[in-house]
């Protein structure tokens, strides 16, 4: 299925793969790229040196194109673009919008510039600067979300801007992606879709959580650092709403101790990033913790397992996936169901 978003791209179908930390890693991203869709590796707990690494890694496993998500206000962000540049990657994805000299760095080098929004203004913004595409986030989405649903934000983005629009936040299928087409769209991102799939790495009895939520049990929440967080509900996200000042701040400190000791991060370094974080918005010093340490709170869930000890990011479409099927399988899927869609389209009228 040919789009602008394949041309900009050099893929053969208009879906991607979005950049989930400690999901998406070269070996699903490798896998989304030989079926022919955009896969995204998430760099943002990566060293520079393991970003070399696991771009290099995905390389010797595709010659297909792929892209890497950054995090636009990281002190090293140079650095990283930098590496993108030098190991040949196609598309820079971030979850901030980046800065108009990052962007120009980016595309005077032919890397694909595609940051994601959550509002018109915002994509208004970096098409100004250069983008060369944007992915737009409805609600219906995982991980941090806003309040503008995708049926409604998607057109407000494609009537704004004259860059290719990905559409993302309630898509796991054709019907899905000849609708965002409809719109106007350029193509579909799905995050919780690939991550239930055989080639993801979360271990098999996460991804049984997820397969067993029902939509009510996926929701958003600011118990975790203050911001609308959208994932599966779970006893330590009820424990931690049901959580008062002082036992919240509590919790926060263990949970930033246990992060510090796995992580290697200075007290210094994370009340750094805290005060960062904390900055313009209405958050306590325990959500300012919990914030400073939430790759990890992911990371016990999405590697090591311990749903009791981490949170599940998630969009509401968990609750109608029932299968793990390979990447390629999925792609397949979508593409012909999207194809059968437009068909019977057609002959009914």
């Amino acid at each position: 299925m040919e789009t602008a978003l394949t041309r900009l791209t050099g893929v053969r179908h208009p879906v991607v793969q979005t950049g989930m930390g400690w999901v998406a890693g070269p070996r699903l991203v490798s896998a989304t790229a030989n079926a022919g869709a955009l896969g995204i590796l998430a760099s943002a707990t990566m060293t520079l040196d393991q970003l070399r690494a696991a771009v290099r890694e995905v390389g010797a496993r595709t010659d297909a194109p792929f892209g890497v998500n950054l995090r636009a206000d990281a002190a090293d962000a140079n650095d990283r673009v930098r590496i993108l540049v030098e190991e040949g990657v196609r598309v820079a994805s971030f979850a901030l919008a980046p800065s108009r000299e990052l962007i120009g760095e980016l595309k005077e080098a032919g890397v694909v510039v595609m940051p994601t929004v959550g509002a018109r203004r915002h994509a208004e913004k970096v098409a100004a600067w250069g983008a060369d595409a944007v992915l737009v986030q409805g609600t219906e989405g995982g991980g941090h979300t806003g309040e503008v649903a995708t049926t409604v934000l998607l057109p407000q983005v494609v009537d704004a801007v004259d860059i290719p629009v990905v559409a993302a936040g309630g898509f796991f299928d054709g019907r899905g992606l000849v609708a965002a087409l409809a719109y106007g769209a350029a193509g579909v991102a799905m995050g919780t879709r690939f991550l239930l799939t055989s080639d993801s790495t979360v271990p098999d009895a996460v991804k049984a959580r997820y397969l067993a939520a029902t939509v009510r049990d996926v929701t958003v929440t600011r118990a975790v650092d203050g911001l609308p967080h959208r994932m599966l509900r779970t006893d330590l996200v009820d424990a931690l709403e049901r959580s008062g000042r002082v036992r919240g701040a509590l919790q926060a400190v263990r949970r930033a101790a246990d992060y510090r000791k796995l992580s290697g991060t200075s007290w210094r370094r994370m009340l750094r990033d805290g005060r960062a974080l904390k900055h313009g918005k209405d958050l306590t010093w325990s959500q300012v913790l919990l914030a400073a340490n939430t790759p990890m709170l992911l990371r016990a869930s999405m590697v090591d397992g311990r749903t009791d000890l981490g949170v599940m990011a998630s969009g509401q479409v968990a609750g109608v996936i029932d299968d793990l099927p390979s990447c390629a399988e999925l792609v397949e899927r979508i593409v012909k169901e999207a194809e059968d869609t437009c068909r019977r389209l057609t002959a009914s009228r």
